[in-house]
């Protein structure tokens, strides 16, 4: 390499993204995903034994997809070409696939041909793969975003290994912008910058587990900030204020902790809304809480216990409302899934309330708390041998679907709580239909 060379180098590094400049090069500096890059892992025993296999990396965006792939190029004695499914046809392929051939050929070496936004692929596109995957020409490193089940075609999917990758915990994501404050060689690190935590706080809340939007996040705030203090020296320190992200990232910081006063504050509010049938106050409180960034699977647990507590048979479609809610999410993923959030929200809100069965298992709890463990009456319980039917066990017991409207009157509570009443329905929803079925019930009982 002569110096031009070397300067024109060092000039396009300069100008890569700090997201870029501190992609790990090493499994063991990779952050997250210990699921499968943990000592004795599939990936970890693949890169180790140098067999590494085709597979599709399915996760959201900044988990590591990317940066995975071309660890394991490196760490191994394959030729990485990295694909982009969008800028690239049918053609290209052809000519990849030459490539690997002549590789193969000349140099005895194995290509990974990495392709990110493999989704995007047609059928015919992802055909051309196939049987240089089968025949081992290459090994494909798919990346994705999108279930791989619905979007990659399956006579490519069955010769691939699916690896899910997960978003960066809040945790990982702060250790990766401390690197990048430390890291003087391909950081920030000579700046002196320091992270004021409310500041820290709010990257990691934007960012939603996405490494690379945290990464550049962090890259624009210094900017500003070597720009108004006239290019910082390491010796002075400067505090990264919340100030400085939001307007690096044009986002407000709202007030929220996730762990805080806050957050237990709007889960109430939310709470409180839908109980009081008030849909747009519990629209806004849902809004809230996503734009602050609380993880939207523990809205949706939230949503999936106040269908029993709050609804319950009221309107028993609730709970499978709310169950479909948190299925779409996961499906669909941020910012479409949190739609589905919102529709079970209003309809929560909407939807006649009873906390009947809340309160009926709350009292059946103190029963038991009370009373221990009672036994089970003689004739409800379970005979299957001899023995048992000698003693007197399922002795008298009635089969309801014998009986007119299949009910007959039995006893099945035990003798010390005879006579109990623990679920009293409303008058609302369903749960009048289900008042008048038992009072008739309770009415034949008594003759």
């Amino acid at each position: 390499m002569d110096i031009f060379e070397y300067q024109a180098k060092e000039a396009a590094k300069a100008s890569m993204p700090l997201a870029e400049k501190m992609r790990p090069k090493h499994l063991d500096e990779f952050s997250g995903q210990k699921h499968v890059t943990g000592e004795g892992t599939l990936i970890r025993n693949a890169i180790e034994q140098d067999k590494i296999f085709s597979m599709i990396l399915w996760g959201p965006p900044g988990c590591g997809k990317t940066t995975l792939a071309r660890i394991i190029a490196s760490e191994t004695s394959s030729s990485f070409t990295q694909f982009s499914a969008v800028l690239s046809g049918v053609k290209d392929i052809r000519s990849v696939i030459q490539d690997a051939k002549n590789r193969l050929k000349l140099y005895g070496k194995k290509t990974i041909l990495f392709v990110d936004e493999i989704h995007r692929f047609n059928k015919a596109q992802q055909d051309a793969f196939l049987y240089h995957v089968e025949s081992g020409l290459i090994t494909l490193i798919g990346a994705t975003t999108e279930n791989p089940s619905f979007e990659v075609i399956s006579p490519l999917l069955s010769r691939c290994s699916v690896i899910t990758l997960n978003a960066l915990s809040s945790d990982e994501i702060a250790a990766i912008l401390d690197r990048a404050l430390q890291d003087s060689k391909n950081g920030l690190g000579d700046l002196g910058l320091i992270f004021n935590q409310d500041a820290l706080s709010h990257i990691i809340r934007i960012s939603d587990g996405d490494a690379r939007m945290a990464l550049s996040s962090l890259e624009i705030a210094a900017s500003l900030i070597v720009t108004e203090s006239n290019a910082i020296k390491k010796e002075i320190k400067k505090y990264i204020t919340i100030e400085d992200v939001e307007r690096a990232v044009q986002k407000k910081a709202l007030i929220y902790d996730k762990s805080g006063e806050e957050h237990f504050n709007i889960i109430s509010a939310l709470h409180k809304s839908m109980r009081g049938s008030d849909p747009d106050a519990a629209l806004y409180w849902l809004g809230r809480m996503l734009s602050a960034g609380e993880d939207p699977l523990y809205i949706a647990r939230r949503l999936v216990r106040f269908a029993s507590e709050d609804v319950g048979n009221a309107d028993p479609g609730a709970l499978r409302v709310t169950i479909d809610a948190m299925e779409a999410f996961r499906f669909l993923g941020r910012p479409e899934g949190e739609l589905a959030l919102a529709q079970a929200a209003v309809y929560l809100a909407t939807a006649p309330k009873s906390n009947s069965i809340y309160a009926a298992y709350k009292n059946v709890k103190n029963a038991v708390k009370k009373k221990g463990a009672l036994p089970v009456p003689l004739h409800i319980r379970n005979a299957p041998t001899q023995l048992m039917k000698n003693l007197g066990y399922g002795k008298g017991y009635k089969y309801a679907h014998n009986y007119k409207g299949a009910y007959t009157t039995q006893e099945y509570l035990p003798e010390k709580l005879k006579g109990s009443r623990f679920y009293v329905p409303s008058e609302r929803g369903y749960e009048k239909k289900i008042k008048e079925r038992l009072e008739n019930w309770r009415q034949r009982k008594k003759t």
